[in-house]
């Protein structure tokens, strides 16, 4: 047992950190070009930590009713955040005409999630949840990461406990959930 311990440390102690996968800029661009007002509105506040709590919230998500929303909720100091952030960053991009994608920084001081932000740039914004006001909301306060599948009529369709280690298995559940 202690071998087997020792092994699963050493393993995690060589683990390579996330990198940075967000496409170029001229590639958002062009990702982005006409797409949807709704769509639109979010791509323009890419990147941003909003305010408002749970009211405004409400309010994004009303403003995108009859589009799919994957609400993803995460932190700074969370490492299985900061794992599937690559994940978001490439799926985020390419599925960005057809699904809203909104972040919910939860349990979060703002000056660590805005480095986290530059670390890891998105197309979306996220709202700063430091009481998880907002993920009880949408029942959602129990794990880091989680995801939240909205359909397009703005109902809960789908929760993922966990981080996203691959595109496709994001791909598979948002095809399955949020396109489906």
């Amino acid at each position: 047992m202690a071998a087997l311990l020792a092994a699963v440390v050493v393993a995690g102690c060589g683990a390579s950190q996330p990198k940075n996968a967000a496409p170029s800029t001229k590639a958002v661009s062009a990702a982005f070009k006409d797409a949807p007002a709704p769509l639109a509105a979010l791509h323009n506040q890419a990147n941003q930590l909003l305010g408002g709590g749970p009211a405004a919230f409400r309010a994004r998500l009303a403003s995108l009713h009859g589009y799919p929303v994957v609400v993803n909720k995460w932190a700074s100091w969370c490492q299985p955040c900061q794992t599937e952030f690559p994940v978001f960053q490439r799926v985020s991009v390419a599925l960005g005409r057809k699904i809203g994608f909104v972040g919910v920084d939860g349990k979060d001081a703002n000056p660590a999630a805005a480095t986290f932000l530059r670390k890891f740039p998105v197309t979306y914004p996220s709202y700063v949840d430091p009481h998880e006001s907002i993920a009880r909301s949408i029942h959602a306060a129990t794990y880091y990461p989680q995801t939240i599948y909205y359909d397009r009529n703005g109902h809960i369709v789908f929760d993922h406990a966990g981080p996203y280690e691959s595109v496709g298995a994001f791909e598979k559940d948002i095809k399955r959930y949020a396109l489906g």
